[in-house]
């Protein structure tokens, strides 16, 4: 750029001063630009949030209470199975699982020495009662009438002759004959079973019989419900390992004693379908019709201020009322209106069950269609 010392003229510092004026007011966002115009259609698009919810009207109705608690499994017959004598085992004729009926041969040992035992103690009361004629008839007294001698005097002459000792021990060798064997005393399945032929029997039970058609439950409750629990109320029952199986049953007994923790046991009977086990863990669940209650889904209670809380649906706002939730089940809650905090709540009134989650006291809410 050249530049002259020349004076400038006046109509050439007129046309820059023109110049200078348009810059400068292009660059202040002087006129009608683009900036106004985006601001203008942002205040014709917005319009304030209506939450769209659902409601459902309120009434007095029966609610299922329902009261949950953890439990374990136990045959109601259940026998731990031993040999009655000691031994070595010959057969074993059941495994673990298998099921066997009232009267079956489960196990037996070697019979070798429990036979001999036997006959020897059947030889030992014959020569007994030899020498117990014997001695009656140095008493004079007629063998073949032992009935005409007194009582007395036959229970010396048993004595004396070792009658009653080889009596005993014939029963005592009986006993462990028929204990070498373990039969069932009712129809279940097998279980615990360890030990294999030709190992000694040892002292410890050999198996457990199990009658798996029916089980009871035990569990525990708070002592507040003992009021709630009564024999014969039903139950269902869940295990934890299965897919969704449910099986009812009925409370069977209420132990009306509260331990140390404060709690009662309690006990049901329920009927196996096949998929119980004894020992199994299982969820188990009470219910009982309560009549005239204010019932809710579970959806339409929310948490403010550490507090319950419905929105019940006046005139397109929702209101903010305090409840109390009296009792709840796995779908429901029986609420109460909280007069502490001022609320009310009434048959009839509107109560918003979806889409409450953010809502304040006063929202603008419209109904789904």
């Amino acid at each position: 750029m050249m530049y002259s010392n020349r004076p400038m003229g006046l109509s050439e510092g007129i046309a820059m001063a023109a110049v200078s004026a348009m810059l400068l007011f292009s660059g202040c966002g002087g006129g009608t630009g683009r900036s106004g115009e985006s601001e203008d259609t942002a205040r014709l698009e917005y319009t304030p949030q209506v939450n769209e919810v659902d409601t459902v009207i309120l009434s007095r109705r029966t609610f299922r209470r329902q009261l949950t608690a953890n439990g374990k499994l136990s045959a109601v017959r259940k026998s731990a199975l031993g040999f009655r004598s000691s031994g070595i085992i010959a057969s074993v004729n059941a495994e673990n699982g298998d099921v066997v009926r009232k009267g079956d041969v489960i196990a037996s040992l070697d019979m070798t020495e429990k036979r001999l035992a036997l006959r020897s103690a059947r030889l030992s009361l014959e020569k007994a009662e030899m020498e117990l004629y014997d001695v009656l008839a140095g008493l004079g007294y007629i063998v073949e009438d032992t009935l005409s001698v007194p009582e007395d005097v036959l229970a010396v002459a048993k004595m004396r002759s070792g009658y009653k000792e080889a009596v005993y021990s014939l029963e005592g060798a009986e006993y462990d004959y028929t204990g070498a064997s373990i039969t069932a005393p009712f129809s279940g399945k097998v279980a615990g079973v360890e030990l294999k032929p030709y190992d000694a029997s040892g002292s410890s039970p050999f198996c457990t019989l199990i009658d798996d058609s029916e089980f009871d439950v035990t569990f525990t409750v708070l002592e507040a419900e003992y009021g709630f629990l009564a024999r014969g109320l039903k139950v269902k029952v869940e295990p934890f390992s299965s897919s969704g199986d449910v099986l009812y049953g009925e409370i069977v007994s209420v132990n009306p004693s509260v331990d140390e923790n404060g709690l009662v046991s309690v006990k049901a009977r329920v009927p196996n379908d096949g998929s119980l086990v004894d020992g199994m863990n299982v969820s188990v669940s009470v219910e009982k019709d309560v009549d005239a209650r204010l019932v809710v889904p579970k959806s339409a209670v929310v948490i403010r201020d550490n507090e319950y809380v419905l929105f019940r649906y006046v005139d397109g706002r929702a209101r903010w009322t305090y409840v109390h939730i009296v009792m709840d089940n796995s779908e429901s809650y029986a609420v109460e209106a909280n007069v502490e905090r001022g609320a009310e709540l009434e048959e009839g009134d509107a109560v918003i069950i979806s889409g409450n989650l953010n809502l304040a006291d006063d929202s603008e809410v419209r109904i789904k269609d």
